[in-house]
């Protein structure tokens, strides 16, 4: 199944075809009705005599929608155009005589489950006992008996209905199987568009309580400036498509560069390197991603024909990681190093890239940074901050 796509239509395997699961359920629930009513019975003998007597003999049995056959080749044609209930079938025909005709009856995989009582004198009883033995539900010797006719008729739809009932039953299962897969593919598409894979698995897994403390992550803020006024002037379809292109860029970089989108709050994005899976490179790799959402913004204004500027900051450190929620789930970050990578990007400049001190100095010898000077931040005091400005 392809991502995102509800229209899948089921299919189940019918002998060694493949048929539409809706039309599998519809035909074998239609076979299941009234054994003898209902009905379909194709009578192949080369004696029209013995086909009228037999045909009279189901007739008694209010078995009225009756197909005959003088030779077993047009059986054959018939079972392709049409489905059976049973067939009688005579053992001594020109050209196919009923065993060759029971053989391609049971190799092929879309009659083989008719079932087949074969029609035999008594002298072609060890013939019969063959045809029992390749796949023949019942026989009848010749002359037949009317009660022993009415016996084996019966007792052949009988067990054609409940097989028949067994095969509604086990398609509904296997469409009840697949519906259920694809709600499961669904539900985990949807788990992993607000969890890293790792932590949904957790999840899955059975945990109940997810906090994770990170040693060394970098986080970044990056918030579109100017943004309430633009809403102000702006319908609201116009906005949100504007907002969804920026952001839809900024996720697919995400990817690109191996960091982990944490959330978006408005008109603020926020995303991690070094988590929930460590790696040592996660300044630069965040630091790839930032010099990166300007150049896509810039793209995209220029696209436009718009003037969005973007502010980002940075910051190195450690945090606690872990899921909150129990029917919405939340993955988040806590600690003073969230703290002021917000801080970073609220003190930040339109189209640059504000970072910290601990950033600048993971980043030091491997990117151009100019320094800024001392910058007044919240809960820290003032500190030494730098812009990103490229790639050395």
């Amino acid at each position: 199944m392809s991502e995102g796509d509800e229209s899948h239509t089921l299919f189940m395997l019918r002998g060694g075809g493949v048929m539409p699961m809706e039309k599998a359920v519809e035909g074998a629930q239609a076979a299941v009705q009234g054994p003898a009513k209902t009905a379909s019975v194709l009578v192949v003998d080369d004696s029209r005599t013995l086909r009228r007597l037999l045909i009279r003999a189901l007739n008694e049995l209010g078995i009225t929608n009756i197909t005959e056959s003088a030779d077993g080749r047009a059986a054959l044609e018939l079972l392709h155009t049409k489905e059976f209930d049973l067939v009688l079938l005579d053992m001594e025909m020109p050209e196919l005589d009923g065993m060759q005709v029971l053989y391609a009856i049971k190799a092929d995989p879309f009659t083989r489950s008719v079932p087949v009582i074969v029609i035999s004198g008594a002298e072609q009883l060890d013939n019969a006992v063959k045809c029992i033995e390749v796949g023949a539900e019942d026989y009848l010797p010749k002359p037949f008996n009317a009660v022993l006719l009415r016996a084996r008729v019966m007792s052949s739809l009988e067990k054609k209905r409940l097989r028949d009932l067994d095969r509604v039953r086990l398609v509904e299962l296997q469409y009840e199987k697949e519906l259920l897969q694809l709600e499961k593919e669904k539900s985990e598409h949807l788990l992993l568009n607000i969890l890293p894979r790792s932590i949904a698995e957790r999840l899955k897994g059975g945990e109940r309580t997810i906090a994770d403390s990170h040693p060394q992550v970098t986080v970044l803020f990056a918030d579109l400036v100017g943004f309430s006024l633009l809403s102000r002037k702006t319908g609201p379809q116009e906005l949100v498509t504007m907002l969804n292109e920026v952001f839809s860029h900024f996720d697919k970089l995400a990817e690109r560069h191996g960091v982990e989108k944490i959330k978006t709050i408005g008109d603020n994005y926020m995303l991690v390197g070094g988590l929930p899976l460590a790696r040592d490179d996660h300044a630069s790799a965040v630091a790839e991603m930032a010099l990166d959402m300007l150049d896509d913004v810039a793209r995209i204004n220029k696209k436009n024909q718009r003037q969005i500027s973007i502010r980002i900051g940075i910051n190195t450190g450690p945090v606690v990681a872990g899921v909150i929620g129990r029917k919405k789930f939340t993955y988040d970050l806590w600690g003073d190093t969230v703290n002021l990578a917000s801080r970073m990007e609220s003190a930040g400049l339109p189209n640059s890239i504000h970072v910290s001190p601990s950033t600048h100095a993971a980043l030091d010898g491997k990117y151009a940074l100019a320094e800024r000077g001392l910058v007044l931040c919240k809960g820290v005091g003032e500190i030494t901050t730098w812009f990103l400005t490229g790639r050395k």
